[in-house]
């Protein structure tokens, strides 16, 4: 596993449990808004973290880490990531796996083994607008997959998507809303302008405004909520 980051500590990335952060580096998305550009686009100009490390570290936190959040970047694109989840479990360790959903194949075999206990999808856009937001050119079938296989799976997951003032209005979260129709959870994310985004010159909708997309998900997710805007 190309590990680029370790968060030793996180109350955050896993919901409900005490969890670590492990964040591996490329990507077959290129999101201008995404906050993780130097591991998107350079990720060997960030330092590589042996994998021993971070087992020996979460091996000594045995009983008080609980679960491990795999993030990116997009963890699918690893090699080794099935083998990496298999010592984790080894540790008697709970494994999220953050993902743009477009590798239904790796995803669906990590279900089908039971490897996972929670998958957090990443959902871009409308199916008309996924090209540009994701930044490439899109396979919807791809994406389809992936929502398919989480609605119909048995474990806990959810959707989410970063709003972003320029790229996503109301004809896109209607989109969203169809795309992801029977989901569990959705959240809507509060996009942040930093110096590590891919391109700036984006904005924030007000949370005022967050509540007024919210509503068009009532009637075809199960649980909506809005995450990181105060």
């Amino acid at each position: 596993m190309q590990i680029h980051g370790f968060n030793k500590t996180t109350l955050l990335d896993y919901p409900g449990l005490v969890a670590a952060t492990v964040f591996t580096g490329g990507c077959n998305f290129r999101c201008p808004f995404c906050q993780n550009s130097d591991l998107v686009l350079d990720p060997m100009s960030q330092p590589l973290i042996p994998e021993e490390d971070v087992l020996s570290h979460l091996a000594k936190r045995k009983g008080i880490t609980a679960g491990v959040c795999i993030t990116g970047g997009e963890p699918t694109l690893q090699p080794d990531l099935r083998d990496f989840i298999i010592k984790l479990r080894a540790l008697g360790l709970k494994v999220k796996l953050d993902t743009n959903g477009y590798r239904p194949e790796i995803l669906g075999s990590l279900l089908d083994e039971g490897l996972l206990d929670y998958v957090a999808m990443d959902i871009k856009s409308s199916p008309e607008g996924y090209d540009k937001v994701a930044g490439v050119p899109i396979d919807m079938e791809r994406i389809k997959e992936s929502v398919h296989l989480l609605i119909n799976g048995n474990i806990p997951y959810e959707f989410r998507t970063t709003v972003v003032r320029e790229l996503h209005g109301e004809a896109e979260m209607k989109g969203i809303a169809d795309l992801i129709d029977g989901a569990e959870r959705y959240y809507l994310q509060g996009y942040e302008d930093s110096d590590r985004v891919m391109c700036r010159g984006y904005s924030a909708y007000s949370k005022d405004e967050l509540e007024i997309f919210l509503k068009i998900f009532f009637e075809k997710v199960k649980h909506v909520e809005i995450r990181g805007v105060e």
